[in-house]
């Protein structure tokens, strides 16, 4: 029997949001012909420790995050334990797969992006070090993939944040910034890149094929240890 793949995301209250989450997790089922199910980490249900508790066999359990922040490293494998399910594997997250730069980029020039531009990768913020250090590969990644330096900005917690970076790109002559946004998902984070300056404001990552794929290869490169 193939282990069953448990898309864990983190909730939101946006409808258009969890509608992603859902056609994300119908996508991977599609394309591979496995059990997949969907839980939440946050905010809505069901969590991952109920639908994880209900599975039997198996299991690996994908984090749809893009930075392996608290919810990836501590929270997922507290609620997996929580349902008895610590035999689990648990990959890491999305964000340094490359097929997301890949879909970051594809996103921007879609949105309007011209060469020249200056360009601002908005990510939700975080002040863990680790995390940190990640969301710095991922602007390098994209970087390399656009052929022009990427500046990271935050939309919530840490500095600067997008608006901040748009100005500051601005002093220093830029007549063009262009927001790549390192969201996975539509919904309020995503809303307020529309007044932080920027001449253009790319749409998230899904439902673009490669965040899916990358679901995927997480799924397949963790098959020994869920068998084991």
């Amino acid at each position: 029997m193939k282990p069953t793949l448990l898309l864990a995301v983190h909730g939101t209250r946006d409808p258009r949001g969890t509608a992603t989450a859902h056609s994300l997790a119908l996508k991977v089922a599609h394309t591979t012909g496995l059990p997949v199910r969907l839980a939440f980490a946050d905010v809505l249900t069901p969590t991952v420790t109920d639908t994880a508790a209900d599975l039997p066999g198996p299991l690996v359990v994908v984090p749809a995050f893009l930075t392996n922040g608290h919810h990836v490293r501590t929270d997922i494998p507290r609620q997996l334990a929580r349902a008895g399910r610590a035999d689990a594997a648990v990959t890491p997250g999305l964000g340094d797969h490359p097929a997301l730069a890949e879909a970051a980029a594809h996103r921007l020039h879609h949105a309007g992006h011209r060469p020249g531009d200056a360009v601002v990768m908005a990510a939700v913020g975080t002040r863990d070090p680790r995390a940190l250090l990640e969301l710095a590969r991922h602007a390098r990644a994209l970087s390399h993939r656009l052929r022009t330096p990427v500046h990271i900005g935050h939309i919530t917690t840490g500095t600067p944040t997008v608006p901040e970076q748009v100005a500051h790109l601005r002093a220093r002559g830029h007549t063009r910034v262009s927001i790549a946004s390192w969201l996975l998902a539509p919904g309020l984070f995503h809303q307020r890149l529309a007044a932080a300056g920027a001449d253009t404001v790319a749409a998230p990552l899904c439902p673009h094929p490669a965040v899916a794929r990358a679901v995927i290869d997480r799924y397949h490169s963790h098959l020994p240890a869920a068998r084991s």
